[in-house]
């Protein structure tokens, strides 16, 4: 995301752990998110190890792939890229995106990785095997980050809306509105699709700040919020270098968490805070 004032709910932090990354979304997204009824659990980060990244990446989307790779889209006019690169840093493949879009999240779906623009209202397709554009999609509004379901993926767009899309077609279907205690919550950028022990969730970085919130899909209730202020923030000074990129680690509790031009990858937990 380019560097802009969104207006945000500042909140402490906290979410819960949980294991897996692309399961199946059981329940229907709601636009009317109703009465604020679930207590907010209050987490930090735990850090487990740390990684090598790419220090040049304006980090849009992070995602761990079936095969163990890491798919990371980045953004920057001119400069916007998706590629696969493993974990000890070695760049496995690189697509670029035309040079008057900016880039934003990603996400692979079966044989697809979609990815988003900021605001050029388009969506790429691309072969999930060589990351080659197969075609492109139009949608209204901006594009900030993206995840998938096994049976659909979620879109946000900087504002307190999550947007419920067919993963075939990228039509939209429906918006679920995102509360935190009964109030909005906007600046929702970077998202990580999990199936919780509860039902499907969504972890979304919050933009500019270091707060990452753990969602209800089906309701769009923030059920925690993690504390990520104590993730050492290591790139060049600039107020765009800020926290971006979760993806869950498939059969653990443990998540990768960088930024934009983050020289580090962080392998973390997330633990209860008193």
């Amino acid at each position: 995301m380019a560097s802009r004032i969104p207006v945000l709910l500042m909140v402490p932090l906290a979410a819960s752990a949980l294991a897996a990354c692309a399961g199946s979304s059981s329940a229907a997204l709601s636009s009317d998110p109703g009465p604020e009824t679930t207590d907010v659990e209050r987490l930090g980060v735990e850090i487990v190890d740390t990684h090598p990244f790419d220090e040049s990446s304006f980090t849009q989307g992070l995602e761990v792939e079936p095969e163990g790779t890491l798919l990371v889209g980045t953004g920057q006019w001119g400069e916007s890229r998706v590629y696969r690169r493993t974990l000890d840093g070695r760049e496995v493949l690189s697509r670029d995106i035309d040079g008057e879009h900016f880039g934003e999240g990603v996400t692979r779906h079966r044989d697809t990785v979609w990815q988003l623009t900021w605001q050029s209202g388009v969506a790429y397709r691309r072969d999930a095997d060589t990351l080659e554009e197969v075609g492109r999609v139009r949608y209204p509004g901006e594009g900030w980050g993206l995840c998938s379901f096994q049976d659909e993926l979620l879109m946000s767009d900087g504002t307190s809306q999550l947007r419920r899309l067919e993963p075939a077609t990228f039509r939209e279907v429906e918006r679920v509105s995102v509360t935190l205690d009964g109030a909005p919550v906007t600046g929702l950028n970077e998202l990580e699709c999990v199936n919780g022990p509860e039902g499907p969730e969504v972890y979304a970085n919050v933009f500019t700040d270091t707060d990452i919130l753990r969602i209800d899909a089906a309701t769009g209730r923030t059920t925690g919020v993690i504390d990520g202020s104590t993730i050492p923030n290591n790139a060049a000074p600039d107020p765009d270098n800020v926290l971006n990129g979760i993806a869950a680690i498939p059969g653990s509790d443990h998540f990768y968490l960088s930024g934009k031009r983050w020289p580090d990858l962080y392998e973390v937990r997330f633990v209860p805070v008193s």
